[in-house]
């Protein structure tokens, strides 16, 4: 078959590349009305960092892989049809601040309605609200001039910094359809090449609704476990406990387990406010208040997080950061990805540059650009310097923040950088990745969350 991705972000790209990869009877063409973000993908510097994916695309580009912008010649080739365009929080309008805006969506039906020549299977791959997939099937089915369109519902559950290896050993695919013969074949289509390297057994398929909630679902609940530790972690900091000792001891319940209980500065990425604060407005739409102010605590407590970390970093340091060298060693939101969409780096630098403080900021992945783009910086903005490694970044500074938990940081001479900063010297960690105690005895004030 021939398979068609429109949209080249951090979705669609390394699903792709992994279905290319994995699926050599099938061609593969992701395309994008971004030039520049194709060029990339066609360059030896990806757009995306993840670990692993240069060597899959690489294998694969030229071969079954290919990245264009010439989207009308893809979708009439394409038996298969993913969407995976951006559908950002609204910014206007009803719903603005909660609702997903749907107008990339809305775009994308309306050009594979005019481009199609034949039937298609559509599927929804961008986070999407319930009954999206309704709105879909209306637009092409009001322009269908005799053509067939199954829509499909097939959520991502990918982790940033280990999509390779979520999507080559996946928990499970999620498949959505009409439970009608129609749409049960476009499913087993669908099931077919997920089923070249996924054990059919973590292959599951449901009607579309279901799909597309489990999605928001399975992100409010993983947020939501974030938000409740981190929500321990000040009452630790008040009483005394250790955040990490409780999260261990109630993480060795088999009915809770492990996972999602690192408490930190707070959670980010692209997905987890998105899909809440969607959940949010679509419990208010079907009039459930109460499950909706439920949900939008969970938004609340992790910004009362960010900045809660920016009060204490200020108080700590005698109620003043004004003129001090602040080194922020990590702006994206999580290790191992570029990604700083809704970084908690971005609102604790935030906070610090209204306090006035000079801040120096590190980051191996990235770009200087993209940072000043998120704190809405000017090129010759002086309160903010961006630094190449971390050592230049934390020369002559008051206090160090570690706001993102990349493991280069665990292996850093902290003897070398407490020796070139300003004493006191305070150390602050947002994702409680070092050794206090080790810290102090060089010298440091060192605090954690939840760990005093």
């Amino acid at each position: 078959m021939k398979i068609c991705c429109i949209g080249a972000g951090y979705v669609g790209g390394p699903t792709m590349a992994m279905i290319a990869h994995k699926c050599s009877g099938h061609t593969v063409t992701v395309v994008d009305i971004n030039q520049s973000r194709i060029d990339a993908w066609n360059s030896d510097v990806l757009p995306i960092y993840e670990p692993g994916l240069d060597e899959i695309v690489k294998a694969s580009r030229g071969k079954t892989l290919f990245f264009s912008t010439d989207i009308d010649t893809a979708i009439r080739e394409a038996d298969i049809i993913f969407m995976s365009v951006n559908t950002p929080t609204k910014t206007y309008g009803v719903g603005a601040g909660r609702a997903a805006d749907l107008r990339y969506i809305e775009k994308c039906a309306r050009k594979i309605a005019e481009v199609a020549e034949n039937d298609k299977i559509v599927v929804e791959k961008s986070t999407l609200p319930v009954r999206t997939a309704e709105s879909i099937k209306r637009i092409l089915e009001s322009n269908s001039k005799g053509r067939k369109f199954q829509i499909l519902s097939n959520p991502e559950f990918l982790a940033e910094g280990t999509a390779v290896a979520d999507l080559e050993n996946p928990d499970r695919v999620l498949i959505g359809g009409d439970q009608t013969p129609d749409g049960l074949a476009a499913i087993q289509k669908l099931v077919d090449v997920y089923a070249q390297w996924v054990p059919t057994e973590n292959i599951l398929t449901t009607n579309v609704w279901s799909s597309e909630l489990s999605k928001l679902t399975a992100n409010a609940f993983l947020a939501q476990r974030i938000s409740s530790i981190n929500a321990i972690s000040a009452l630790c900091e008040a009483t005394g406990a250790n955040v990490d000792e409780v999260a261990h001891a109630i993480g060795t319940d088999s009915r809770i387990g492990p996972k999602f209980l690192k408490s930190s500065v707070g959670f980010g990425g692209s997905c987890f406010q998105k899909d809440i604060l969607n959940l949010v407005y679509l419990c208010e739409h079907f009039g459930l208040p109460e499950v909706a102010a439920y949900w939008n605590g969970v938004i609340e407590m992790n910004d009362y997080q960010k900045h809660r970390f920016g009060r204490r970093i200020i108080s700590t340091m005698f109620n003043t950061v004004s003129d001090k060298k602040i080194a922020v060693l990590g702006f994206a939101f999580k290790k191992d990805t570029n990604d700083t969409r809704e970084s908690a780096a971005i609102y604790v630098c935030k906070d610090l540059i209204e306090e006035q403080a000079n801040v120096s900021i590190y980051d191996p992945k990235v770009p200087e650009a993209q940072i000043r783009r998120d704190l809405g910086l000017a090129e010759d903005a002086t309160a903010v310097t961006i630094c190449d490694d971390a050592y230049e970044a934390t020369k002559n500074a008051h206090a160090v923040l570690i706001l993102t938990e990349w493991d280069e940081f665990k292996a850093l001479d902290f003897k070398k950088i407490y020796d070139q900063m300003n004493l006191p010297a305070f150390l602050f960690d947002g994702r409680n990745l070092l050794d206090l105690d080790a810290l102090r005895s060089i010298g440091f004030e060192a605090t954690g969350i939840g760990r005093g």
